[in-house]
């Protein structure tokens, strides 16, 4: 039987079945599969494994995901045991027939492996410095090296095509062998975009005082994003600003002094009893964009606009990662779009004389 075959009717006879129970609990066949998927289907699936016998021991993995995406979900302490919950947006079962065992224990699909790669080369050498590494991060240190101490992070596999057109590459940190995969890569397709390297790169971090609560986890997403792209301390710029409001006319300034790459905003608006929310969020949103557009110099855009004060915290590191590490981000991106364009532009202009 052809292979597509059997598994139609695998799937054929596990529908006649929950077509079956739904009539029995009383439902429309019509609304079964929808009726069961709501009520009794799997909602999430957790994968329990034990890495050690104290959070010290699980901080290495912790970090590299958080570094690459990863947010934290729920968390449980009992006695001398902890358990935390990294959460990607999907995720599922791959079932495999084959005559060797998978080189990994968990396959991770990303957006862009090269660039899973870059930031997992970047976060080695500080998470094995934290493990009492003795090499100190720099141009000599290799990452794929086996390391010295158990359970320090090392690259096992180096990134490369696979025979189904897919990019990957492994990793083995605190005795779990990850994998990092991306599909459908295409090349020739993707034309130009801004690498994350903040090297040689000057920014201005511009934070809203008010609900400072928030506005500093957002300046820690935001400076870790920056040191993980390379961005060195002395030229990050921190510009503290009364409210969200005044964060426009700061970044203006900046950005005309023509001293940086690209300016991160970040604050934080919470909706109250009147429009004093949508005036203040439209002013901040509009003025940091014409800054962008009119002086040419990256912004990222990092002011949460939000109805509670728990949305706030999701987005400063919580449920829904950081918003400011991901301004950052986009900064040194667009940064590094910019130059390249420039770059392209200067290059045209010489051709053509």
């Amino acid at each position: 039987m052809d292979e597509g075959r059997k598994i139609f009717r695998y799937s054929a006879a596990v529908a006649q079945i929950r077509t079956r129970t739904a009539l029995e609990r009383g439902t429309r066949c019509d609304e079964a599969p929808r009726t069961l998927q709501l009520k009794l289907m799997v909602r999430s699936i957790v994968f329990p494994r034990v890495l050690g016998k104290s959070l010290d021991e699980l901080q290495p993995l912790l970090a590299l995901l958080q570094g690459l995406g990863f947010a934290g979900g729920n968390e449980w302490h009992e006695g001398g045991s902890h358990g935390v919950e990294m959460l990607a947006p999907r995720g599922g079962f791959e079932l495999i027939a084959a005559t060797d065992s998978p080189s990994v224990d968990a396959m991770v699909e990303v957006a862009d492996a090269d660039l899973a790669y870059e930031i997992v080369k970047r976060l080695i050498p500080t998470l094995s410095q934290k493990m009492g590494k003795d090499e100190a991060p720099g141009s000599d240190f290799d990452a794929t090296l086996p390391t010295k101490k158990d359970g320090a992070p090392r690259i096992s596999k180096e990134i490369g095509d696979t025979s189904y057109g897919a990019r990957l590459f492994e990793v083995e940190v605190s005795g779990v062998r990850l994998g990092f995969i991306s599909y459908a890569r295409k090349t020739d397709a993707r034309g130009m975009e801004g690498a994350l390297d903040a090297r040689g790169k000057k920014f201005a971090i511009v934070i809203a005082r008010f609900n400072s609560f928030i506005t500093e986890r957002l300046l820690d997403g935001a400076l870790l994003a920056l040191r993980q792209c390379g961005a060195n301390a002395k030229d990050i710029h921190l510009v503290h600003v009364p409210g969200s409001f005044e964060i426009p006319g700061a970044a203006r300034h900046l950005a005309e002094s023509g001293d940086y790459s690209a300016i991160v905003c970040l604050g934080c608006l919470l909706r109250g009893g009147t429009l004093h929310y949508e005036v203040i969020a439209n002013e901040v949103t509009r003025g940091v964009g014409q800054s962008a557009q009119e002086t040419g110099v990256p912004h990222g855009f990092g002011v949460l606009t939000c109805d509670t004060l728990e949305q706030a915290i999701d987005r400063a590191g919580l449920k829904s990662g950081n918003k400011g590490y991901e301004a950052a981000l986009a900064a040194v991106e667009m940064a590094c779009l910019r130059e390249k364009v420039t770059v392209g532009k200067t290059a045209s202009v010489k051709g053509a004389q």
